[in-house]
């Protein structure tokens, strides 16, 4: 299956669940935390410079914003998470429409989640792998950043991160960098292949 990653349109920012797409495409969840580089990442997958906003300050998107892409799937970037002068009232918003979100069981084809790969994933890392795993639905981690450690680093890192996240074996953990285009192919080939899957479930 091929993907025109050039023609992707922004389609919406979804504030509810009624405002989220039903129309039977795959939906590819992009969540992390708010400076670990969602935007560049769907922008690297994409090879388009600045097609996602990349923000000037983390913890502005507060909403679902979904990207239609070649008229086959949704990129869909979750709200940014553990900024800490985003208000206790809009953190509680954030969580109650992430709940909802991940309750449907409609939406989510595939889930990745962006993790820093120099540092080890936070306590809000940990609750979103954990929403992702009680989903049921198939995901990677992504460990962004890779072009900032040595390569001494990659392994331990890696590890670290599948430990402290008590990820199944199922689960891959990516090395990935958003700044080299390091990891794009297999990622661009692991959500291909559900794209596919998805289709010929609902064929």
């Amino acid at each position: 299956m091929e993907l025109n990653t050039q023609k992707a349109e922004f389609i919406r920012s979804a504030a509810s669940l009624a405002d989220c797409p039903r129309d039977r495409l795959p939906q590819i969840a992009f969540a992390g935390r708010s400076n670990v580089g969602k935007s560049s990442v769907i922008n690297r997958l994409l090879q388009r410079k600045n097609f996602a906003r990349v923000g000037s300050a983390p913890g502005k998107t507060t909403h679902i914003n979904y990207f239609l892409i070649d008229q086959k799937v949704y990129f869909v970037d979750l709200p940014g998470y553990g900024y800490a002068k985003v208000s206790k009232q809009e953190r509680a918003r954030w969580g109650k429409l992430m709940e909802q979100w991940f309750a449907d069981t409609s939406l989510l084809t595939l889930g990745l989640l962006l993790v820093d790969m120099r540092h080890k994933p936070t306590a809000d890392d940990c609750v979103m792998c954990q929403w992702f795993l009680d989903s049921g639905k198939p995901f990677v981690v992504v460990a962004n950043k890779q072009d900032k450690l040595k390569k001494s680093q990659l392994e331990p890192n890696l590890a670290l991160i599948r430990e402290t996240l008590a990820l199944p074996e199922t689960v891959p953990v990516l090395p990935f960098s958003a700044e080299k285009g390091v990891g794009r192919e297999e990622l661009l080939g692991i959500v291909l292949d559900h794209i596919r899957r998805e289709k010929e479930a609902r064929a």
